[in-house]
């Protein structure tokens, strides 16, 4: 989640946390036959970016289409690479669709597929330590 979040931030999660959004970064527990979880990793963390009947792809100037718009991402420095293409898909209901913040470099939707609502275990809340601006988060 580089830059966003950086190996041993400290952050807070709220459990009871309403309706996803995008932009949301979510705690999810991983599939259990995926191979991250075969490599020890229970819990991954993610930014939100498509949500449930959502269509989403990639273009080939590197940039993400939800249902045809062109996703603007201000939490993501300017000139972020996307890294490896989305191909068009639809999100399942109840799925959601994450990426990493540190796109060519992150093991996400892209990868192991949409997320089940029923996965996500909390949504951030707060960079504890060190402490961030919470428009980083997109809350």
């Amino acid at each position: 989640m580089d830059p966003t979040l950086k190996l041993g931030d400290v952050i807070g999660v709220a459990t009871d946390y309403g309706t996803i959004r995008r932009g949301d970064i979510v705690v999810f527990k991983t599939n259990p036959n995926s191979p991250i979880a075969e490599s020890g990793l229970t819990d991954l963390v993610k930014r939100v970016i498509g949500l449930p009947g959502e269509t989403i792809e990639s273009t080939p100037t590197q940039q993400i289409e939800v249902d045809g718009q062109i996703l603007s991402e201000p939490y993501l420095p300017t000139g972020t690479a996307l890294g490896p293409p989305i191909p068009q898909q639809v999100i399942p209901a109840g799925d959601y669709f994450v990426l990493g913040d540190n796109r060519t470099d992150s093991s996400d939707s892209r990868f192991f597929g949409p997320v089940a609502a029923v996965q996500v275990v909390g949504v951030v809340t707060a960079i504890v330590s060190p402490p961030v601006d919470a428009r980083a988060l997109g809350r």
